[in-house]
């Protein structure tokens, strides 16, 4: 997982930096800003102001906005992908695995929330490298979620390949609609919310079957 820094917003020590360092330090930038503002509202100006470095040398090292978007993609889905993969290694199973995923995902964007709305912003590229790159972290996490969910599926006795696919499709979704909740809450904690969704979990288990299912 990426390292994670405060951006500074002095342009002192711009000569002399690792171009490593200065990268992360204009990917933490423009992360939160194209998070926050969106795509379409973002300029590479307030980006190089946010990093306290010059335009040019973001153009230098992304040449494009898009350059710089599809960076930022790479950078922040791999700090989410990482953190959900980590908890897939772990013995952890069925709906366990469900909330620490959940936990995870909470803790890892609790200190840059802004993150999560990178992969859902209506105004950004639909098509070429950018569309790739998140197309390609989608895929990387629904690969996860389907593993997970077949795995609480054979739990319950169920194997069928078509259920399987319809619960991941189901999952997905309550993880994005429990997060997009959670980002107007952000006074929730990742304790909190992962306690708050094992009491949703539990009373939609809890609740009674209809007659003749």
């Amino acid at each position: 997982m990426a390292r994670d820094r405060g951006v500074s917003t002095s342009r002192a020590g711009t000569k002399g930096v690792p171009r490593a360092d200065r990268e992360q330090q204009i990917l933490l930038a423009a992360c939160e800003v194209f998070g926050t503002e969106g795509y379409a509202a973002t300029s590479v100006v307030t980006v190089a102001d946010r990093a306290g470095i010059s335009k040019p040398l973001i153009y230098q090292y992304f040449e494009s906005k898009e350059g710089l978007f599809t960076a930022v993609i790479h950078f922040g889905g791999a700090i989410l992908a990482d953190e959900i993969e980590r908890i897939a290694r772990t013995d952890i199973v069925g709906l366990e695995r469900g909330l620490q995923t959940l936990r995870g995902i909470f803790a890892t964007l609790a200190p840059r929330p802004w993150l999560w709305r990178l992969f859902f912003d209506p105004s950004a590229p639909s098509s070429g490298p950018a569309a790739a790159e998140v197309a390609g972290y989608v895929s990387r996490i629904t690969v996860l979620a389907e593993e997970g969910v077949a795995e609480l599926m054979h739990l319950a006795g169920n194997d069928d390949a078509l259920d399987i696919s319809a619960m991941t499709a189901v999952w997905m979704s309550i993880v994005d609609a429990l997060v997009t909740w959670w980002l107007d809450h952000l006074d929730q904690t990742a304790d909190q919310m992962t306690d708050r969704c094992a009491r949703l979990f539990l009373a939609v288990v809890a609740a009674e079957v209809p007659a003749g299912l």
